[in-house]
């Protein structure tokens, strides 16, 4: 089966290896859309669920992780460093480019659960679910090269595990 179904969530003692967490799901999501776009031989029912699972995950679940980003990393590191500080700006904008690209995922997603079997629907959603990897994985390896380790760096344990419960009270 292409998606794995009921993946129990890992518990963290740190925001940092939470926070790298949530990146792996981005790039198993933006993976699982390339491969709804580029499989055309998937039984429609998988391809279905697939667009079902992709979406839900980038509607819901991608905006908690960019409020965490935005609002319990970024205040806690601003003011640090010069290149920290170019970084979360950098971090920033890529979150506010990041909403017309999920949006045209979103509408290639819903062309093909209205029409799974549609070559052309297919080919579209390849191109946004390719172009929007690209610019994650861009985004996910410089917040894991500057932002993640400033984390550890700047930021007392007792403060990290604060911002932890700032995740989980998120997703509560």
């Amino acid at each position: 089966m292409l998606v794995s179904i009921g993946q129990a969530p890992k518990t963290h003692s740190d925001v940092t290896d939470a926070l790298l967490d949530c990146h792996e799901r981005i790039r198993r999501f933006t993976a699982l859309a390339v491969t709804l776009g580029s499989r055309p031989d998937l039984p429609v029912a998988e391809t279905v669920y697939g667009v079902e699972r992709v979406t839900r995950y980038f509607r819901l679940a991608l905006p908690q992780h960019v409020r965490d980003e935005e609002e319990s990393v970024l205040p806690r590191l601003k003011g640090r460093a010069r290149l920290l500080d170019e970084a979360l700006a950098t971090m920033h904008a890529e979150h506010e480019a990041h909403v017309s690209a999920l949006e045209r995922l979103f509408t290639r997603l819903e062309d093909v659960r209205g029409a799974p079997l549609d070559t052309g629907a297919r080919t579209a959603l390849l191109d946004a679910a390719t172009s929007l990897s690209a610019a994650f994985e861009e985004h996910l390896r410089a917040e894991e090269a500057i932002i993640l380790p400033a984390l550890r760096q700047y930021v007392p344990s007792e403060v990290r595990a604060a911002m932890l419960g700032e995740l989980r009270a998120r997703r509560a």
